[in-house]
């Protein structure tokens, strides 16, 4: 995946982004053995990107989708030794998980060691959608989707709209199956908005983050990303 000169200075920890465009410009970085000094050039991880004649350890990118299983920590280490989301995957590079899915919560995951895209999915602003299926106790009706669609409010603190579509109901077990999705990643927050309006949940899955969805992922299962999801991810954003 190409990406930009300034960018790939700045992860591998040598200095700021802006103080990677100032190299650039003065001509003290080098790509493949070439003096580089447009901004926004891009290379590759296989790039060889020399600062002031010190060569960068540049990591090598990667993204892995994980369908999380019940009962694993979505932590990169647990002090109460149980297994977690990083267990699941290849120990080849540091990874760590993109937000996080409670311990009994299933699903959709991802996990990567890119930093800023990281920090670009979970950012409100970029509203990447996440739909979950809940079972919760009780029947869900109109007025309770009324309250769930525009928001509920969670520590002084209204959650921003959402679709809520009923997807089953079962009256004599008084459950119901519930798709809600939602842009936001507040620390408890579908069981928590279900529970303001009387319910609880009893079981909860991340079907699907964006476009990316786990049909194919048995539980525990992962696969890798390719550049193209994950570029698409990217141009999701309102603000390009």
């Amino acid at each position: 995946m190409m990406e930009r000169l300034q960018k790939i200075i700045s992860a591998a920890g040598i200095t700021s982004r802006r103080k990677a465009e100032e190299l650039i410009q003065k001509g003290q970085v080098k790509v493949n053995g070439k003096v580089v000094t447009e901004l926004g050039y891009k290379v590759t991880d296989k790039a060889v990107v020399e600062v002031n004649g010190i060569k960068l350890n540049i990591e090598e990118k990667v993204y892995y989708l994980l369908n999380k299983p019940r009962g694993v920590v979505t932590t990169t280490s647990d002090e109460k030794k149980r297994q977690t989301v990083i267990d699941l995957l290849p120990k080849d590079k540091r990874i760590y998980p993109v937000g996080r899915l409670d311990y009994d919560t299933t699903g959709a995951l991802i996990l990567t060691n890119d930093g800023e895209f990281a920090n670009y999915l979970m950012h409100p602003s970029n509203e990447i959608e996440k739909v979950y299926i809940a079972k919760i106790n009780g029947i869900l009706n109109g007025e309770d989707i009324y309250k769930l669609t525009n928001g509920i409010m969670l520590d002084n603190v209204k959650t921003s709209r959402c679709r809520v579509k009923l997807l089953k109901k079962d009256r004599a077990k008084r459950q119901s199956i519930v798709e809600i999705t939602i842009h936001e990643g507040k620390n408890h927050q579908i069981k928590k908005m279900f529970e303001a309006i009387g319910f609880e949940v009893l079981k909860l899955k991340r079907e699907r983050i964006a476009f990316l969805n786990i049909r194919n992922l048995k539980s525990g299962e992962f696969r890798i990303l390719n550049p193209k999801e994950i570029s698409k991810l990217y141009v999701l954003s309102k603000h390009k």
